[in-house]
């Protein structure tokens, strides 16, 4: 399968700036940025965006549950992204590179609510990168372990 390294941008202009506080900025090689030139997002912007849900255990998180975001890759849509892989940074600075494949063959989620509620920082939010662990069990391993980065606040296109 070939996998392209563009995302077709969903919308013909930028998004608004967040009226809310903003839990992700989408910097680098993006052609719609909002704000100084990155893309701004608050809560309510992130759950306009392809809002997916994923039922699922996680190795950080007791039992399974019910997380909800855009899908990762409707984010870099919206943002006008074109590279060939992601930077993600934590709120605390941890950082991984996340190829763009994983966001065509995954439905991989920016989630920010679990079980109905905002997941707060305490519980890894308030933007977690979540693949869908359940539904595809290879998933479980230590590589997409890293990649699924909690408390984060920036995603670099590259």
């Amino acid at each position: 399968m070939l996998i392209s390294s563009t995302f077709q941008p969903v919308q013909a202009a930028p998004l608004p700036p967040p009226e809310g506080e903003i839990l992700l900025r989408v910097t680098g090689n993006i052609e719609y940025p909002n704000v100084d030139g990155e893309l701004q997002l608050d809560l309510d912007q992130l759950m306009t965006l392809s809002p997916h849900v994923i039922e699922t255990a996680t190795p950080w998180t007791e039992g399974v549950g019910r997380f909800e975001g855009p899908l990762f890759r409707a984010v870099l849509e919206a943002a006008g992204a074109e590279g060939e892989r992601v930077r993600v940074t934590s709120l605390n600075e941890y950082e991984i590179e996340i190829p763009w494949s994983d966001l065509h063959d995954y439905d991989v989620i920016l989630a920010v609510m679990r079980d109905g509620e905002p997941i707060a920082v305490r519980d890894l939010g308030p933007v977690l990168v979540l693949y869908p662990f359940d539904e595809r069990p290879e998933l479980l391993n230590e590589t997409i372990r890293h990649r699924s980065v909690w408390h984060v606040g920036t995603v670099d296109v590259q």
